[in-house]
């Protein structure tokens, strides 16, 4: 079974460890560590709720890992809770900042499980044992000093840390700043281009110099002019439509006094 690059000291304590024979030896407790070279050189299992009988095992003993399980090959070594609080460490150590500013506690550590070196170690801001809260990213070369319990660092904040994971609360705060950027945004170009609008007018002003042109003064359209071929008697006016018998009397009535003889007798007007 082939083992992860990097783990969590979180997720390797939170397994039951279980040895080549069978046997369950409990939980993980706590985390053994060198902070002088920020190497983690194992871990301590509980076998028992009651009892003050510790087990250490080192990081070499661990075999692989299953959803529930930390499998190990070997025997631990005993001991007992008094000696391991003697023991130096780093975790749940005070982060201070600049001016001596408390910040946060370290609460994990990303390990390198080939070599056990401490790749980053976790900040949260309040107590790491309440779940989803927020947790930063320290690196081991930011840290200035180290004495038991703290942990001395040049950091204004811990803004100033990459976030490694964001809580509820942190979440909403990073969304709802990512919106009010976006509507400000957003409003400025609305503003930039109501001032465009406002700048032009909506329509052209009458020049006061111009005339005012009538409505009869405009000149027709070529679809309101008649042509001289819409005038058949050339009268100069157009043709409409109750003219038309009166002339066709008309042309008729030339047509027979032609015809007529101009030596008639019975004509009146000899």
């Amino acid at each position: 079974m082939t083992l992860p690059e990097q783990l969590l000291l979180s997720d390797l304590l939170r397994r039951r460890v279980r040895c080549n024979q069978g046997i369950d030896h409990g939980a993980g407790l706590q985390g053994w560590m060198h902070p002088p070279v920020h190497r983690l050189l194992g871990w301590v299992s509980k076998p028992s709720a009651f009892g003050p009988r510790r087990l250490v095992w080192r990081l070499n003993q661990l075999r692989g890992l299953t959803d529930q399980e930390a499998l190990v090959q070997g025997d631990p070594a005993d001991t007992d809770p008094a000696t391991l609080e003697r023991l130096p460490t780093l975790f749940e150590a005070a982060l201070l900042g600049g001016g001596n500013q408390l910040l946060g506690v370290i609460a994990d550590a990303n390990v390198e499980l080939r070599s056990g070196r401490i790749l980053d170690y976790l900040v949260a801001r309040s107590d790491p044992r309440l779940p989803g809260s927020s947790r930063w990213l320290l690196s081991p070369d930011r840290i200035v000093d180290q004495q038991p319990g703290q942990v001395m660092t040049t950091l204004q904040g811990l803004d100033d840390l990459p976030l490694a994971r964001a809580s509820v609360r942190q979440e909403l705060l990073r969304r709802s700043r990512r919106w009010r950027e976006q509507f400000e945004e957003v409003g400025g170009r609305f503003e930039e281009r109501l001032e465009g609008w406002l700048e032009e007018p909506p329509w052209q002003e009458p020049d006061p110099l111009e005339p005012e042109v009538r409505l009869e003064d405009r000149p027709l359209s070529r679809l309101d002019e008649r042509e001289d071929w819409d005038d058949p008697e050339g009268w100069g006016e157009p043709v409409r439509e109750d003219s038309a018998p009166r002339q066709r009397r008309a042309a008729r009535h030339r047509s027979q006094s032609h015809d007529a003889d101009p030596l008639d007798p019975d004509d009146p007007w000899i």
